[in-house]
């Protein structure tokens, strides 16, 4: 299982990914719903961080994708193979 440092450094780079390189798609990441549980004292644990973080992923490659079809249905209709 990963440590909290780890996870937290993963998050990092994906989020400086997205906001390097899909700017558009950074603007959504704060309206993400919230992984840490609704309390008093919210306890983030590593369960909370690979759950953030794996919402990150799932983001970044459905975006990811969706973007490269959009490119090719649009190469496609310019004639070009």
């Amino acid at each position: 299982m990963e440590t909290e440092q780890e996870l937290n450094a993963k998050i990092l780079k994906i989020t400086m990914v997205i906001r390097d390189n899909y700017p558009e798609l950074h603007q959504y990441l704060n309206e993400m719903p919230v992984t840490i549980p609704v309390d008093q004292n919210p306890e983030v644990n590593v369960q909370h961080l690979k759950k953030y973080y794996d919402s990150l992923v799932a983001i970044f490659r459905n975006y990811v994708a969706e973007h490269q079809l959009n490119y090719i249905n649009q190469r496609n209709a310019e004639g070009h193979l």
